[in-house]
């Protein structure tokens, strides 16, 4: 059984995308129906939508259509993480629509395509405190040299949930790396921060890598938060940078050989639905 936290729905004709633009082979559809097609033959029984950064005004329309689809017979749709501008002022009133929705389980902004003093405003700060005590997490998707910046919106805040996406985006294909090691090690400090084991088949060498070019960063991912603090999402379809769907879950696999069976259930499910209260 697995449960998904990060599944992208690409559908450019309901909802506009404009960083597609200059996206190379993600520009392109990625629908629902072709996820889960493949999805329920790898034992993928649950998922969440993870926000595309579409346009700001289709950012309640995506929530919805999304939603529209987990009203279909068999639809392994649970939630969605949803857009959000904290920088804005609308944001207040944005937040109270999603917390009166419980299909919305969380917000994203992602900070690695605004300039990185977005996350160091007064507004921003400000209204990110207001999901403190809240049912709804916070991801965090950062670049290595931004770390700094993600540990100090987790330190301002330390009673919202935030979860690390991407394994903290490490460039696989350089290697390891001392900046992306300490930086996790401190990130997994803050104890109100889950690490999302994802994304780093797209970030190794798309022609040579194996399960053992991933081991070190995702086994010091886990090192660093425990086995409570893990959660594990397919970043699909930006995973079939790095192959398909199939070859993350099957590499996954072979990454978790020898770990305990109560280890393996923590990743795998048991933590994300403990996570969002599914």
């Amino acid at each position: 059984m697995l449960f998904d936290s990060h599944l992208h729905i690409v559908d450019r004709k309901r909802l506009g995308y404009p960083w597609l633009a200059d996206a190379g082979a993600l520009n392109r559809d990625s629908l629902y129906e072709d996820y889960a097609r493949e999805a329920k033959r790898l034992g993928i029984t649950d998922t969440l939508h993870m926000e595309v950064d579409v346009t700001e005004e289709d950012i309640e329309r995506e929530t919805e259509y999304v939603k529209g689809l987990s009203r279909e017979p068999g639809s392994l749709l649970r939630g969605a993480i949803a857009a959000c501008r904290p920088e804005s002022a609308n944001f207040p009133a944005y937040l109270e629509r999603a917390l009166a929705d419980p299909f919305v389980k969380g917000f994203r902004r992602v900070l690695h395509v605004v300039p990185d003093d977005v996350s160091e405003g007064v507004l921003f700060r400000e209204n990110l405190k207001r999901l403190s005590d809240t049912r709804l997490t916070f991801d965090l998707c950062v670049l290595p040299h931004q770390i700094s910046r993600a540990i100090a919106l987790i330190d301002l805040n330390p009673n919202v949930r935030f979860i690390l996406d991407h394994c903290g985006v490490p460039a696989v294909k350089d290697g390891l790396s001392e900046s992306w090691s300490l930086g996790v090690s401190e990130v997994a400090k803050r104890p109100n921060v889950i690490v999302k084991i994802s994304g780093v088949v797209a970030y190794a060498d798309p022609d040579n890598w194996s399960p053992e070019t991933l081991r070190p960063f995702v086994e010091h991912c886990i090192a660093s938060f425990g086995w409570d603090r893990v959660i594990w999402g397919s970043d699909w379809p930006v995973c079939t940078l790095g192959g398909n769907l199939s070859t993350w879950v099957a590499a996954t696999h072979a990454l978790m050989y020898g770990v305990s069976a109560d280890e393996r259930d923590r990743l795998y499910h048991l933590n994300a639905k403990r996570l969002w209260s599914l």
